[in-house]
């Protein structure tokens, strides 16, 4: 009696872990299809034009190009800075750059050429990436987000620029920016 007891739990284990893996499989479909009304995109010509998109978005700051430069953001669109303070929407974002991108004075972060990702998703609409850029003040930044696609271009909808800390120093670095204050250096005598 124990046994047949123990299939009939077997089989009910069976298409319980059946059932949940279809919810599962219907939940992620439902995630990653398109939306209604976006067409899916070739996906060479999707990952061309993602990264032509973001070369444009660098070097119109570069040029201090205020209008190119935000029309590569979608209108809900945020740039993640890399203080703490900064998550700027479009509109706060704009009016914080324009005064500089008037006087000439943008910001050139460079992308260093074989340190970018991309990978499309949703049908090749959604794009989200990672990459290295190289600036003059700062050295080596790193950019990541979310893009777009709509209207026949990309839209950025979210940029995230950081500064990627190695971890032999990241307890240094999270220790002065917790405190404010310098780590002491050790000296080392002179060989």
């Amino acid at each position: 009696m124990q046994q047949g007891a123990r299939r009939g739990s077997a089989a009910k284990t069976f298409v319980g872990v059946l059932v949940a893996g279809a919810i599962v499989v219907g939940v992620l479909w439902g995630l990653l299809a398109p939306e209604p009304g976006m067409m899916s995109v070739d996906r060479v010509q999707a990952l061309a034009e993602a990264n032509a998109t973001l070369d444009a978005f660098h070097d119109a700051a570069a040029r201090a190009d205020l209008e190119a430069y935000f029309a590569h953001f979608a209108p809900e669109g945020v740039f993640i800075g890399t203080d703490a303070t900064e998550r700027w929407t479009v509109d706060a974002f704009r009016a914080y750059a324009q005064p500089h991108f008037a006087d000439g004075t943008g910001w050139t972060y460079v992308p260093v050429p074989g340190r970018r990702n991309i990978i499309l998703i949703s049908g090749n609409n959604l794009a989200v990436f990672d990459e290295i850029v190289l600036n003059a003040k700062y050295g080596e930044c790193r950019g990541s987000g979310t893009m777009r696609w709509e209207v026949g271009r990309w839209l950025i909808v979210q940029y995230n620029l950081h500064f990627p800390v190695p971890n032999d120093l990241a307890e240094q670095v999270t220790g002065f920016m917790q405190t404010g204050a310098m780590p002491a250096q050790e000296e080392t005598a002179p060989e």
